[in-house]
């Protein structure tokens, strides 16, 4: 085992990512110790009986003192809040990040409260399930997948460099991206695509001729999937289209223009449109699962997926 990267690391926010990063972090050995806080006392004792943490505080305040790496895994909008809270407890030199799938509105409510010599490295591990609480996290969850780093203009390179090398300890693959780059890329990739199945779930919900058993009983695989995105984390998923709305606005306002168009071939019988558009989008499904994102067994490898610690 190698030498751990920060001697303290402070996960604040103990739910699937804060806690699947101190499994993965005890697993390399990335921290010389793991400190955690969550506001739950239920979380707290969870992750106390199930040991990721080798101290579980009761303040954020306490978890963040004399850290050299203190990650915010809560939901983005409370990043704010829990950075001012902490903010006079942090040490010279000590690296602040988050886990946020939005980057602009953390970066805009928690930069106000780093004191000087404090460095903001905001990140996002694109990793995750429908699962969340401290018990849904394992090691493996950041194995060959990325996290995106985006650092301020400006910022201290030392530390972009210290917590890249902390992230690929975990399994990661890192790279790195402006803020609004980083917005308008996981619009499309994640937030839509997330609205979407939410949408789609209710509107099964809401016709009065399909009744619930009848969903339930007869659902096919792309009414499954959808419904596997929309069991994910509500306050989350709240906070993230609030702090990143006019990037998902504007896919949203591209998505209907598509489906606009898939509508008038659909209802005009336009047959070669169809099957023109269907393998255009089949080669991308099949660029995703070249590039790692996925797998190509039945149900995407979920069904027998395991998550051993």
């Amino acid at each position: 085992m190698s030498e751990p990267h920060f001697q303290r690391v402070a996960l604040i926010g103990l739910g699937l990512i804060g806690s699947s990063i101190g499994w993965a972090a005890k697993r390399s050995g990335a921290a010389g110790e793991i400190v955690g806080y969550a506001r739950s006392a239920e979380t707290r004792e969870t992750a106390r009986r199930l040991g990721f943490c080798d101290t579980v505080t009761e303040s954020a305040a306490a978890a963040a003192n004399g850290a050299d790496l203190v990650i915010l895994c809560v939901p983005v909008g409370a990043c704010g809040a829990v950075a001012a809270e902490i903010a006079s407890y942090l040490k010279p030199g000590a690296i602040v990040s988050d886990v946020g799938s939005v980057k602009a509105a953390v970066i805009e409510a928690v930069a106000p409260h780093i004191p000087s010599g404090v460095h903001l490295v905001p990140g996002h591990p694109i990793a995750g399930t429908e699962h969340s609480g401290p018990e849904s996290g394992f090691a493996e969850l950041f194995d060959d997948r990325w996290c995106i780093l985006t650092p301020p203009e400006h910022g201290d390179e030392a530390a972009t460099h210290a917590l890249t090398a902390f992230w690929e300890s975990l399994g990661a693959k890192v790279t790195q991206m402006d803020a609004p780059h980083h917005d308008l890329v996981l619009a499309v990739t994640s937030h839509v695509p997330h609205a979407i199945a939410y949408t789609m779930v209710g509107v099964a919900d809401d016709l009065a001729r399909v009744t619930d058993r009848e969903v339930i009983a007869f659902s096919a695989a792309g009414f499954r999937d959808f419904t596997r995105i929309a069991a994910s984390d509500p306050v989350m998923w709240r906070d993230v289209f609030l702090a990143n709305r006019e990037a998902t606005l504007d896919i949203l306002g591209r998505f209907q223009e598509e489906l606009f168009v898939l509508r008038r071939a659909i209802r005009t019988g336009d047959a070669q449109y169809l099957q023109d558009y269907f393998t255009h989008t089949r080669a991308i499904r099949r660029g995703i699962i070249d590039a790692g994102q996925d797998t190509p067994a039945p149900d995407f490898g979920r069904r027998n997926a395991g998550t051993t610690r």
